[in-house]
């Protein structure tokens, strides 16, 4: 092991011709001491040079340097390499990812073994070694587009559906409601609200009849549509609003409808979907995740 050196100059010990070291007598041993390092030992200069300090060599600055965890996070499909210090924040690592990815702190959500908590350090989050680390949130950019919808769009959107009558009374949606709650739909409670359950929302029906389910993907911030024919895979952004209702006579389940592009045509519709999940559909969709 290499020990940490430092040079000397013409000290009277060394131009002493007398001097113990210039006659071939050894000079007296000094104990070597040890610095730890995250478990690996660094071999501490001799007493008279000062390891671990200002005026240290390069090997004993890696004394003070904190203990660092190699791993990937993930971001709309692209990965991204961090070496990070083991006993930071989840925040400070955020800070850190801000300037990676261009997603604001405030937007962020890492997922490790669950949802990441902000003053967790990365060691204790369960982040190892080679790990991978989910990244979900929207860019500045995207966020900005959102906000800055035109208020005269708004405005019309607001009174259009103040004039309209219940989505339940409407005949587009009459046609699959008249067929009566679907044998194998989950139970809907009324005045209820609930966590999204851990198994998808299955047994509904959509604007032709036909079963969906809806499963929801925090860690690629998505939201899988099912049929019998297809599933759509729909990012979390592209869903630009949602409107529900409850059915009338059966107060227990709403319609549904996910907005998917600028206008209410857009909207995909979903009948019978249990009462008590509504506002966690929202909650995942808009960005506040709940794990059970």
């Amino acid at each position: 092991m290499d020990y940490i050196a430092s040079e000397k100059g013409d000290t009277a010990e060394n131009l002493d011709p007398n001097s113990s070291v210039s006659n071939g007598s050894s000079k007296p041993n000094v104990e070597n001491k040890p610095c730890i390092d995250n478990g690996k030992a660094h071999v501490q200069a001799p007493t008279e040079i000062a390891a671990c300090s200002s005026e240290s060599t390069e090997d004993s600055a890696l004394c003070e340097i904190p203990e660092q965890i190699e791993f990937t996070v993930v971001f709309n499909k692209n990965k991204h390499d961090i070496t990070f210090a083991y006993d930071a924040t989840v925040l400070e690592l955020k800070a850190h990812l801000e300037r990676i990815c261009g997603v604001p702190q405030s937007a962020q959500k890492l997922i490790i073994k669950g949802m990441a908590r902000d003053n967790v350090t990365l060691r204790n989050s369960g982040i190892v070694k080679g790990g991978k680390v989910m990244l979900v949130g929207s860019k500045m950019d995207d966020i900005l587009a959102v906000k800055s919808a035109p208020k005269e769009l708004q405005e019309e959107k607001n009174n259009s559906q103040s004039s309209k009558e219940p989505l339940s009374m409407q005949k587009i949606h009459r046609k699959v409601l008249d067929k009566g709650i679907p044998p194998d739909v989950m139970p809907g409670i009324k005045g209820v609200k609930e966590p999204l359950p851990p198994v998808p929302l299955s047994g509904m029906l959509n604007k032709h009849g036909g079963k969906v389910r809806l499963t929801f993907k925090p860690e690629q911030d998505q939201l899988w549509v099912g049929t019998k024919e297809r599933t759509e895979k729909l990012a979390m952004t592209s869903i630009k609003s949602i409107t529900s209702e409850p059915i009338k006579d059966h107060e227990e389940y709403h319609i549904m409808g996910l907005q998917l592009g600028p206008t209410e045509a857009s909207r995909y519709w979903v009948y019978w979907v249990p009462a008590q999940y509504v506002e966690a559909i929202k909650d995942a969709v808009f960005g506040v995740w709940q794990f059970f």
